[in-house]
């Protein structure tokens, strides 16, 4: 399937301005990884070429049908989101009035807007997979182009499907992508592990690209999850790596405690993530495009070859 673009990207910076001021955010960013990782001991942020695998696929949604496949994605109505989140994540999809999420051409778009709706200013919308497509280990991998507004906040990552019993983060997250809108060339990855909010410990990278735009281009994400290791990869390379600390407290690391976890899309505004920097007043619509969205499981070694 051929890259595409929908919409006008209003934001058009100089492009070596904007590589200056992303790679020093990328070595702050690094230097607060290196911190968190260091009070966090265990963790193997050094990336190296990706492993041979022999990977299946499982699953996927190609999203070629006409509208949004109800047996496996949940839209989820979420009128006061966390993280200071500034939007209203209503149920409008496909052809409603006003619909924040549709197919089209053989891509998802999921889209934010400067629109009252209830009590808030802003509307978006998220989709995951729980209670019908869900998976513990495997590669998850999705062709996305993310929006270009300051503001935007971008997300491909996985829920433990057990977060209704146990909470968060003790339930386990995984963030195989999230994004800044006003930075093109800037992505992040992260794991989230801790008994409780309070004890939340945060495992995360920041990974630069060196030609393109995120926002102008589709681009692949994938981490893969196998017992003890995480991998991230961008565009088919690996870009970072965690491995589960001998002897780790298995409240800091519930990713192999034996319970799946479900797959989730969204696009929130504002947020915590790029605090001190919200959409403008004059936001115009933004949009997160998903080509498609794929999973893999490790095929069984014959050992009889």
């Amino acid at each position: 399937m051929s890259d595409k673009t929908f919409g006008s990207q209003a934001w058009a910076p100089d492009t070596r301005e904007v590589r200056r001021v992303c790679r020093l955010l990328v070595i702050l960013a690094l230097s607060a990884t290196a911190w968190a990782c260091a009070s966090a001991p265990g963790p193997n942020p050094a990336a190296s070429p990706a492993q041979a695998s022999n990977w299946e696929l499982v699953w996927s949604d190609e999203f070629d049908a006409p509208t949004l496949d109800r047996t496996s994605w949940n839209v989820e109505v979420v009128p006061d989101p966390h993280n200071e989140e500034l939007q209203y994540y209503p149920d409008r999809t496909d052809d409603a009035p006003g619909a924040n999420l549709w197919l089209e051409d053989g891509i998802l778009v999921i889209e934010a807007r400067r629109e009252d709706f209830e009590h808030r200013r802003y509307t978006s919308a998220r989709i995951n997979t729980h209670g019908k497509r869900e998976f513990r280990y495997g590669r998850f991998e999705a062709r996305i182009q993310q929006p270009s507004g300051v503001g935007m906040w971008p997300a491909f990552w996985l829920l433990g499907a057990n977060i209704d019993e146990v909470g968060w983060p003790a339930c386990g997250e995984i963030d195989i992508l999230e994004g800044k809108g006003r930075f093109p060339l800037w992505t992040s990855g992260a794991l989230h592990s801790g008994p409780d909010p309070a004890g939340n410990r945060i495992v995360s990278f920041s990974h630069l690209l060196e030609r393109g735009s995120f926002h102008e281009s589709f681009h692949r994400f994938a981490v893969e999850w196998e017992p003890g290791e995480m991998r991230w990869f961008v565009d088919g390379q690996q870009v970072y790596r965690v491995r589960r600390p001998a002897g780790d407290d298995p409240a800091y690391w519930p990713f192999d405690e034996g319970h799946p976890f479900f797959i989730i899309l969204n696009l929130a505004v504002g947020g915590w993530f790029d605090k001190g920097h919200p959409p403008p007043e004059d936001m115009q619509p933004q949009r997160l495009l998903v080509d498609w969205v794929r999973v893999y499981r490790e095929a069984p070694t014959d050992l009889a070859e």
